[in-house]
């Protein structure tokens, strides 16, 4: 048991240190990539995910997420992001909370872009973000986490060819915690080590597919509340300004969800 534990923990911190790194949009994956929206141009996402949750979330059967997005390029290298979640959870019929919804905790953000990718370089293009999370949901009943969380993380972007690039994610919540509902790590009021990697490839000029890896750990690497989550998905567009997205995800540990889907679009004011 120890040994199967040890092995999971070399894993997620190998993520982290060293994972290859990602593509051009961020839906349906949770990698981020190191793009910022033109200055005084918004970009709107919206994505709704359902997730079969882990037996130990129970009464909790299954959580609904649908995430509202906008960003606003303050600068052609400074983002502003708000990030609104609407949570449904649903519960056995014996739980005295019944099946809640409403609004989940909203995130605010900054993206800076500090280094491009040039042609001939093997250096990456990279970017550094800041978000603040706000208690805005109702932890009575699940919907937030009651906390206010503060969270710094990395992003590194590397074009392997011209259509397939990879990204890597790695960051630190330094207070609060990560979770979305009854996703995440939501019993730790310490640090938590976030890491995601991403490879996407552009199979024609509208169709993009990838696949990811999402990890979470605690400060004191307990795997028992930690986060291990994979991604296979992709996006169509179907204009220059509107792409469809679509993802299926699986994964292991309390804080992740046993399987689920996404489907989102995004649009970009141009």
């Amino acid at each position: 048991m120890m040994h199967s534990q040890l092995k999971w923990v070399c894993f997620v911190i190998g993520i982290v240190l060293c994972s290859a790194t990602t593509v051009d949009a961020q839906l349906p994956f949770y990698t981020d990539d190191v793009d910022t929206t033109p200055r005084h141009k918004f970009h709107f996402e919206f994505s709704n995910e359902l997730d079969w949750l882990q037996r130990s979330s129970l009464p909790g059967r299954k959580q609904n997420t649908s995430v509202f997005t906008l960003n606003y390029g303050l600068t052609d290298r400074v983002e502003l992001g708000v990030n609104i979640p609407y949570l449904k959870i649903i519960n056995e019929r014996s739980s005295l909370l019944g099946s809640p919804s409403g609004i989940g905790d909203t995130q605010f953000g900054v993206k800076v872009r500090v280094l491009d990718e040039h042609e001939g370089s093997k250096l990456p293009a990279a970017s550094v973000v800041f978000y603040v999370e706000a208690p805005t949901g109702n932890a009575r009943k699940q919907l937030g986490s009651g906390l206010g969380d503060y969270w710094v993380y990395g992003v590194l972007q590397k074009s392997f060819t011209k259509r397939t690039t990879g990204r890597l994610n790695g960051g630190i919540l330094f207070a609060g915690n990560e979770s979305t509902g009854l996703i995440g790590i939501g019993d730790t009021r310490g640090k938590v080590f976030t890491a995601n990697g991403s490879l996407t490839r552009n199979f024609t000029p509208r169709l993009r597919l990838g696949a990811e890896v999402f990890g979470a750990v605690t400060n004191n690497f307990d795997l028992s509340r930690g986060q291990l989550m994979g991604q296979i998905g992709g996006g169509y567009a179907l204009t220059e300004k509107f792409e469809f997205t679509f993802g299926v995800l699986g994964g292991r540990f309390p804080a992740s969800p046993r399987g689920g889907f996404l489907l989102g679009f995004a649009y970009d004011f141009k």
